[in-house]
């Protein structure tokens, strides 16, 4: 119907004009906007259109027998009486709301409602638009602004806007609330390994289990990744924080079968309680991360309550964080070499690069202070580029018979720029690739092993050499060594500490050095401080050692001397016999 023309209290046009007759029935019956008038008193329906008809599912003859209360629910039909008894001089009224069609479904309705005469009577010509789906949409995504996509659990801004409104309600002298952060461990290496579709299914797997260690008026919301977090109320302590910690740590680490795959998972746990680690919701999961970090930091699978000394530790680690981003343009890194040495002859056949941090304040700062931070923050990737561009070019001007060895963090893999920095190091320093080894530790081949199998392929085709580092000490050791032709392989300090003293390390020493003999591939012996292991190294057929027992990594200004001394023959270094 053209709505300009229907002013208020506007008159259709009389019956015995055939002509506006027709036009009238044209506009009206032939809108697909669902149009009717009803008697403003009785709200019965005295003329409806198809369109009308079509919407609530009825015949256009039996609406005419119904009233708009017939179409409302019940719970409506005060709001209906009401629209229809508004101010008739306005030129429209507007309501929002429900209709039924004829089989009882539910739609939703923006009502148009205009006074009018009608064969001499008043009336109310009302359109009607169906809003259903719009309604739909929106309400979903006002779920999904609240909701995680996956899951369906909260997210982080509702788990906010609750643990807003029950620190509002907390009784300080007789409840407590506790949030419980929760991270899964090793979940990147599942996903990376078994793809995202498997991923995705272990992170609904691992929310429904969750959510049955509900209690009641608790939530379980997902933060994003792997992180899910509890918000519990009405706690007499952190006994009962405690209860919960541990059955969602035994629910989460039970095996589960995704898509074909068997998946074993585990969780670390960070617990912050209010009142007692604060009232402000920023605070509480600041502090709960806090106590998360620690878990983790002291192995996995572990749970860990807040205490106030985090948060010393936390603000001592930021400020490393910002010293350490200023280290890198202020030239305070350094790097020292340490001496590689063949067993039996005790000559010296290269060096390994080891990286010091010169601090002007807190002076030389151990690489285990900061590499696990610099690796965390991303910083490693530049600081390994320069790394390997200082390695090299040092490594340029010593006799051409030496290496230079270079540590590599899976950082710097996941980075893509890893082939590059090689290539610009050899290229800028004129090192012959044949003269660069690079040390990688099975964590690189764990994590996106294809991905990184590959790298290291194209590596080994520039001509460059690649060792394993800390040999042993996972649990993955030997397909890894099947899965890549490694160069060298390394044996961790940990074992040789322990020769002589019984125990499994010589068994280890031994077969590996064996393992290395049959594959043609040397080993070499880390962390040699006496005369004993370097008896034992050296009896059981290990190639290579570094130690203190040699020397101390030694700036570069230092090593022109020690090649030098070294030219003699080393008494320590006679021939032996092996035991």
């Amino acid at each position: 119907m053209c709505r300009a023309a229907l002013r208020p209290s506007a008159t259709l046009p009389p019956d015995q004009d055939p002509m506006l007759q027709e036009s009238f029935r044209l506009l009206f019956h032939g809108s697909p906007m669902p149009t009717a008038l009803c008697d403003p008193e009785s709200l019965r329906f005295l003329v409806v259109n198809d369109a009308a008809a079509a919407l609530w599912g009825f015949s256009a003859s039996a609406l005419l027998a119904m009233t708009a209360f017939d179409i409302t629910p019940e719970a409506d039909w005060e709001d209906v009486r009401a629209f229809a008894q508004r101010d008739r001089e306005s030129a429209s009224n507007q309501r929002i709301g429900r209709h039924l069609r004829s089989d009882r479904s539910m739609i939703d309705v923006i009502v148009h409602s205009r006074a009018i005469t009608f064969r001499d009577r008043q009336a109310n010509l009302v359109t009607i638009i169906d809003v259903t789906e719009k309604q739909r949409a929106e309400t979903r995504l006002a779920h999904l602004e609240h909701h995680d996509a996956l899951t369906d659990l909260p997210n982080r801004a509702l788990f906010r806007i609750r643990l807003d409104e029950a620190l509002a309600r907390l009784n300080c002298e007789q409840d407590e609330l506790a949030i419980l952060y929760l991270d899964l461990d090793q979940f990147k290496a599942i996903n990376d390994t078994l793809g995202h579709r498997v991923g995705d299914a272990l992170l609904r797997a691992v929310a429904d289990r969750l959510r049955a260690c509900l209690r009641p008026g608790d939530m379980l919301a997902r933060f994003g990744g792997d992180e899910f977090a509890f918000l519990c109320g009405g706690l007499s302590g952190p006994d009962e924080a405690s209860k919960l910690a541990s059955l969602a740590a035994d629910v989460v680490s039970r095996p589960y079968v995704i898509q074909g795959h068997s998946v074993e998972i585990g969780t670390s746990i960070g617990v912050a309680m209010a009142p007692g680690d604060g009232r402000d919701s920023d605070l509480l999961l600041k502090n709960a991360d806090m106590a998360l970090y620690r878990a983790k930091e002291e192995g996995r699978r572990a749970c860990r309550f807040f205490e106030p000394e985090m948060d010393a530790r936390a603000q001592a680690r930021r400020r490393l964080e910002v010293d350490l981003r200023h280290a890198l343009a202020a030239s305070e890194f350094d790097l020292y070499y340490q001496p590689l040495v063949a067993l039996q002859t005790g000559a010296i056949t290269g060096f390994e690069a080891l990286l010091r941090w010169r601090h002007p304040i807190r002076g030389m700062v151990p690489p285990a202070a900061f590499i696990g931070l610099a690796e965390e923050t991303g910083l490693i990737v530049p600081l390994g580029e320069w790394a390997l561009r200082q390695a090299c070019a040092e490594a340029a001007k010593w006799p051409n018979h030496l290496k230079v060895a270079v540590n590599l963090s899976s950082v710097q893999f996941k980075s893509g720029n890893l082939i590059h920095s090689v290539l610009t190091a050899l290229a800028h320093s004129g090192l012959p690739a044949s003269r660069l080894e690079l040390e990688i530790t099975e964590s690189i081949l764990l994590v996106e092993s294809e991905a990184n199998l590959a790298t290291l392929h194209r590596l080994r085709g520039l001509g460059v050499s690649v060792s394993t580092d800390d040999f042993g000490t996972g649990y993955s050791s030997l397909s890894y060594l099947r899965a890549f032709p490694f160069d060298k392989i390394k044996i961790d300090r940990s074992f040789v500490s322990e020769l002589g003293n019984g125990g499994g390390s010589m068994a280890i020493v031994r077969a590996v050095a064996g393992l290395g003999s049959s594959l043609g591939v040397a080993t070499t012996a880390e962390g040699v401080e006496t005369s004993e292991q370097l008896a034992w190294l050296r009896a059981e057929g290990c190639t290579e050692m570094r130690g203190f027992y040699f020397s101390p990594p030694v700036p570069a200004r230092k090593i022109a001397a020690m090649l030098k001394a070294n030219e003699t023959a080393d008494p320590r270094f006679a021939p032996v016999r092996k035991h």
